[in-house]
């Protein structure tokens, strides 16, 4: 069975979903979320979601599958996203996965076991007796194997912090180095980050905010807020999101969270190629001026052959 899966990653504003749309079209691909805001419902706009007129035409997962107060770990992600993939390579296609969450993204790539990861209440409890019967030594030793960057940063007394480190690492949310993880090995995947000049992408990031409100960005926060969301609701937190609640709320005007939503995007997209740097085996395509997605899609095809 073909075990080929794409990854299509890059900063903000780049161009993955429209690539990875004509892509799939070349390959007979499906395309499969790695965006950790467009997996909410409700929240299309600002989260940038492929038109539902691509959608339509090439099947997309894992898009509008969880409500805004869901709190999605990577662990939860892992599974529905291997479940699909496993799924696409079955039925003889080939699964594209499209997104700048780096965390997802390493899921997908790596053998992570989060088998110990039993939801965070529990979890905690768990430790927390763990801490009792053994001591904050003993724990900080148990963080110290799974995660030695944490452990550094944390005093070997404080098993609170300590707790907490190791409830983020089995979430998948402390992950500080990829270097001993194992790549997994049921699939051969062809990873592409796309990139282009710092300038032209500050521009596109500065239009596509724009973009947003011209497409309705303040009446879809405002719907959601109506729905009973808040600010403290986690799939509010996100950039588009947060910069308008207070703008709705008449804390200050439209072009203050104009300027708010493209200086947290810019500082987004910075994060996301600092993360995918991390790939020593990503193979990364510079979009030029001129270059059409046709041209793209060519390079990567060809690059995937090699």
């Amino acid at each position: 069975m073909n075990n080929k899966v794409y990854i299509i990653s890059g900063p903000t504003a780049v161009g993955k979903s429209l690539i990875a749309f004509y892509l799939a079209k070349r390959i007979n691909g499906e395309i499969v979320n790695c965006d950790s805001v467009q997996l909410y419902k409700y929240m299309d706009v600002g989260s940038a979601k492929p038109p539902e007129e691509e959608m339509r035409k090439i099947r997309h997962h894992l898009y509008s599958i969880v409500e805004p107060d869901y709190n999605m770990t990577v662990a939860t992600y892992q599974k529905l996203a291997k479940v699909v993939v496993d799924d696409i390579l079955e039925r003889g296609k080939t699964p594209i996965i499209c997104g700048g969450t780096g965390l997802y993204l390493s899921s997908i790539l790596y053998k992570m076991d989060f088998a110990g990861s039993k939801g965070t209440s529990a979890r905690r409890a768990e430790l927390e007796r763990m801490a009792e019967m053994n001591g904050s030594a003993y724990m900080h030793q148990f963080l110290q194997a799974l995660d030695p960057e944490s452990a550094s940063r944390i005093h070997p007394n404080n098993t609170r912090k300590i707790i907490r480190a190791i409830e983020a690492f089995e979430e998948g949310d402390g992950i500080s180095s990829m270097e001993a993880l194992e790549l997994d090995p049921r699939y051969d995947f062809r990873f592409f980050a796309l990139n282009m000049e710092r300038e032209w992408l500050y521009e596109r990031i500065n239009r596509r905010v724009l973009r947003l409100l011209e497409n309705g960005l303040v009446e879809e926060v405002a719907s959601l807020l109506e729905r009973g969301y808040t600010i403290d609701t986690p799939a509010m937190k996100a950039i588009g999101y947060k910069e308008v609640i207070p703008f709705i709320y008449q804390e200050y005007d439209l072009q203050t969270a104009i300027e708010e939503i493209r200086r947290n995007t810019r500082h987004y997209a910075k994060r996301q190629l600092t993360w995918l740097r991390r790939y020593d085996f990503v193979h990364w395509i510079e979009i030029r001026k001129g270059d059409t997605v046709g041209a793209i899609v060519d390079r990567m095809i060809e690059e995937a052959s090699d």
